[in-house]
């Protein structure tokens, strides 16, 4: 099952800031792009009357007493595809060498290209030890020249050093960086990691990205962001580069051990109660069910998406409830983001405790807590509010933390603040699968909320 092609164009402020502005207007001359037999040439105006292939992009020549400027506006547009599948590892399934490749003469030329397929892997060291054997035989039955490089992808580890061993592996190899794209395949940290590296290889080098953790299935994957941690704090250095491709196959799941799928059943909730009531109680009703099955396809649910089975249903949800929010703002450049919910006050405890919770795990103990900000506001009703705990507890995910102190929490979101334009942005749900942006929570509704909190979960 292929899903959407998601595509994001960066509109600049630039752009707005020419086109609005009455004094620069007469001083300001505005050139469009335009490329014949080879050459880029400046065209006076939005209109040319010679062919040739125009470009979005424009450049602004203004005057003034201090001199002579230019304003460039290049309009970015990244295209990446997001691919459900079956037996990704099967030598008779074509996927994980063309996959990513959609346009279908470009698909044809490949397919009927002499030259051998060079591909560069790096691999999760526990994902290798379950199924790198597989990944041997499906390039070699393939006629692949590849280079496997196995790596301790681990939060621990999930820094600069990293990287730079794979950029040294990767140039030892010697790949094209337009049609030889490397793999990733791994849980998020190795996701990211990969990402980063690839970002960084003669300036961007395409990458792929197969999840093999539920947590990345349906949150690393398919978005944009890249990074490692720096200065003990989590994911400090980062791109935003997506890949050209993201391969699901829900089978890696299956020998996942159970923590980890409960781990990432933590940012599916997230996504339930941010926008999917219906998602929610899919989690509320057959959530455990689904843990005990690790997302393997067995059981249909009456009525619910013309009778999906729970596992597919739920992860369909998951993704496609995120890409909605992030393919319009894949850049962040609008801070106020509902995925953000659990993502307040969990870096700072997630790299407190280390390694003690998996990032799912503070996800939860995050929303947790906001879950009954919520309620002290007024947005939840008490029967909201122990619905979702007792969901959580349900999927088998932690509702409180001792480290989790006031004084944390208050730290946490003092640093966000600084890096939030002014404004602490909090999601917040509004009931259930429905959610806002605030920007009013007071001291006071925080620290009652912390105090219930504490005492209604605290021995959890």
């Amino acid at each position: 099952m292929t899903e959407p092609t998601v595509s994001h164009s960066v509109n600049t402020q630039v752009m707005q800031s020419h086109e609005n502005s009455d004094s620069d207007k007469s001083q300001q001359t505005e050139y469009s792009l335009l490329q014949v037999n080879g050459a880029w040439n400046r065209q006076i105006g939005g209109q040319t009357q010679k062919e040739g292939r125009l470009s979005a992009a424009k450049i602004f020549q203004s005057t003034s007493e201090h001199g002579l400027s230019w304003t460039v506006v290049s309009p970015i547009v990244f295209t990446y595809r997001v691919i459900q599948c079956h037996n990704l590892l099967d030598v008779g399934n074509d996927t994980l060498l063309c996959g990513h490749i959609e346009d279908q003469d470009e698909l044809k030329a490949f397919r009927s290209n002499t030259k051998p397929i060079k591909r560069f892997i790096i691999i999760d060291e526990t994902v290798n030890q379950l199924y790198g054997s597989q990944v041997t035989r499906y390039f070699e039955a393939r006629n692949v020249l590849y280079r496997i490089l196995p790596l301790p992808t681990t939060e621990e580890n999930k820094s600069m050093e990293l990287v730079t061993r794979i950029l040294e592996e990767v140039h030892k190899f010697g790949i094209d960086r337009r049609s030889e794209p490397i793999i990733a395949i791994g849980g998020g940290v190795c996701l990211d990691v990969v990402g980063l590296a690839a970002s960084l290889y003669r300036r961007r080098t395409p990458y792929i990205r197969v999840p093999t953790t539920l947590l990345s299935y349906i949150d690393a994957s398919v978005g944009a962001k890249t990074g490692v941690n720096f200065a003990n704090g989590k994911n400090k250095l980062g791109s935003y580069i997506p890949p050209v491709a993201t391969f699901l196959d829900r089978t890696f799941i299956r020998t996942v051990p159970r923590r980890q799928v409960s781990n990432g059943m933590a940012e599916m909730l997230k996504m339930a109660l941010m926008k999917h009531r219906g998602l929610f109680e899919l989690l509320e009703t057959k959530g455990r069910y689904l843990l005990d099955s690790s997302f393997q396809s067995h059981d249909k649910i009456s009525g619910c998406c013309d009778l999906e089975d729970a596992a597919s249903s739920s992860t369909r949800i998951a993704i496609e409830t995120m890409l909605e929010e992030l393919a319009p703002n894949l850049w962040e450049d609008d801070l106020d983001r509902l995925v953000d919910f659990g993502h307040l006050v969990s870096p700072e405890l997630e790299m407190k405790v280390l390694p003690a919770l998996l990032h799912g795990e503070a996800v939860n103990i995050d929303m947790s807590f906001m879950v009954y900000v919520a309620h002290q506001k007024g947005l939840l009703t008490g029967e909201e509010k122990a619905r979702i705990s007792h969901c959580m507890v349900g999927l088998e995910l932690p509702v409180w933390h001792q480290d989790c102190t006031l004084a944390l929490v208050q730290k946490s979101l003092s640093e966000r603040l600084k890096h939030s334009a002014g404004s602490l942005r909090m999601p917040l749900p509004t009931g259930l699968g429905c959610a806002e942006i605030f920007h009013d929570i007071s001291d006071e509704i925080l620290c009652q909320a912390f105090k219930i909190w504490c005492d209604e979960l605290g021995s959890s």
